[in-house]
């Protein structure tokens, strides 16, 4: 099997006064694991289902390997779907379910025995084949489904948050199988999901909508490591996000296309970050950082470098999970000046090599923080008042 290249070009779509989609475009590459990732009512499962065929856009196109494929209704269109809810016959064995697409065809006995076998092998349920969906597992009626959408040999297969329905550890385990699957078989798949680590933990490459607009589209890394708005910021992972105003701009002549930036937040003191976006002095921007690129220290780190931004604070609140600490630190803004109430910022210490009296840092403890002008990112330009 081969996957097909799917292109959205300038797709609206309304709900009587709610507008679901907003001029999105999208190139989704032949045999790619592709993401729509954002919070429920972004429009990304809108989005699938006018790839599906069972909703029409208000606007635009949506062409596979170049074909516009709108006036086609879903049969006809070399995509398959799995919903979330398994859409499973309950009357009808495990191989009856896998075999229905074939039957619907009229496809040879001997064909349908061999491909559903071959499907069920697939799926690691070749023992299962004469149960009924109600003998099965969550994790085990899904495979069943996916089966069931793969022997249709589709160029495209959707999913529709398949795994919303199972347990976390299940969830975890199905995840990593359909991501061997998706290297097997090599079409594309276009996978719905409002779960971060679901999509960082597969994708080739992630679609972040919010409020029917894509925000960003990159790979996981791009997407974790440099992302476009706050809003993408905080809803991947976890971050510390603040607003301040642009001090400097000095080219970095080391690399010519980056700049090092020095802010002035309310909340923290002088800040440098490293950018390649075009900003200047007098900007109002807002600036974030993981809180696991932060390094927490009781002593003051010894240090000559030019791009290392440094804090004091009080920790207020340690969290310990075993494999690491998350930190909420009160500030001392250096400068003296800021906000009356500290900022708080969370840093996460992982755990590497452990002693077994616990945490090194507690409670109370005053604590440096430090971190490379290059670990910050600007993530938007602030509109003026």
């Amino acid at each position: 099997m081969k996957g097909s290249d799917v292109t959205v070009e300038s797709i609206y779509k309304s709900f009587g006064d709610f507008d679901v989609l907003k001029n999105v475009s999208l190139d989704i590459k032949k045999g790619e694991f592709f993401s729509l990732l954002g919070p429920s009512g972004c429009g990304k499962t809108t989005l699938l289902r006018i790839i599906a065929g069972f909703e029409s856009p208000d606007e635009g196109t949506l062409k596979i390997d170049g074909v516009n494929v709108l006036p086609l209704p879903p049969n006809r269109r070399q995509v398959n779907t799995i919903f979330q809810n398994y859409a499973l016959f309950p009357h009808l064995t495990v191989f009856e379910n896998v075999a229905f697409p074939l039957r619907i065809k009229h496809a040879p006995k001997d064909e349908i025995k061999t491909k559903v076998h071959e499907y069920l092998k697939l799926v690691q349920l070749e023992g299962h084949a004469h149960k009924k969906p109600n003998q099965l597992s969550g994790g085990q009626k899904q495979r069943v489904s996916i089966a069931r959408a793969l022997i249709k040999e589709p160029r495209v297969l959707l999913l529709d948050e398949p795994l919303s329905a199972l347990d976390a550890k299940l969830r975890q385990h199905m995840l990593i199988e359909l991501d061997q699957i998706h290297d097997k078989i090599g079409i594309t798949f276009i996978y719905v999901t409002h779960d971060q680590q679901e999509a960082l933990s597969v994708s080739d490459r992630i679609a972040v909508l919010d409020q029917g607009n894509v925000l960003q589209v990159g790979t996981p890394h791009e997407i974790y490591e440099s992302p476009s708005t706050g809003f993408v910021a905080r809803f991947i992972g976890e971050t510390n996000l603040f607003d301040g105003n642009v001090i400097s701009v000095e080219k970095i002549e080391a690399t010519n296309t980056e700049y090092m930036i020095e802010l002035d937040i309310p909340d923290l003191g002088k800040v440098k970050v490293t950018t390649v976006d075009d900003v200047e002095p007098g900007q109002r921007v807002s600036f974030t950082v993981r809180p696991e690129k932060i390094v927490i220290s009781t002593e003051k780190p010894v240090t000559k470098r030019a791009d290392i931004n440094m804090l004091q604070g009080i920790v207020d609140e340690p969290i310990y999970s075993g494999f690491q600490t998350k930190y909420y630190i009160k500030t001392r803004n250096p400068s003296g000046g800021g906000a009356d109430t500290p900022a708080v910022i969370r840093v996460i210490k992982q755990h590497a090599r452990y002693s077994d009296e616990g945490p090194d840092i507690v409670w109370r403890d005053e604590v440096y923080l430090s971190w490379s002008a290059n670990d910050g990112y600007i993530v938007g330009l602030k509109e003026e008042a």
